[in-house]
């Protein structure tokens, strides 16, 4: 697994962003097929999006604390 994996992760999670966008980022950047319409929230779609792109640029907009 790539460094940036985890790294990423780390961040985030230290970051206190929302656990939807990261697990959205996660299954973006493993390319993972996306969450049945219903447990989709804003943060797991914006998460996803970017993990697809291996950025992190709405994070700071899903902030849990």
């Amino acid at each position: 697994m790539d460094s940036i994996y985890y790294e990423t992760v780390d961040k985030l999670e230290k970051m206190g962003v929302d656990p939807d966008y990261v697990q959205g980022w996660v299954g973006g950047f493993l390319g993972n097929p996306e969450r049945e319409e219903q447990r989709v929230t804003p943060a797991y779609s914006a998460g996803y999006e970017d993990g697809q792109n291996q950025v992190t640029d709405s994070a700071s907009n899903y902030m849990t604390s």
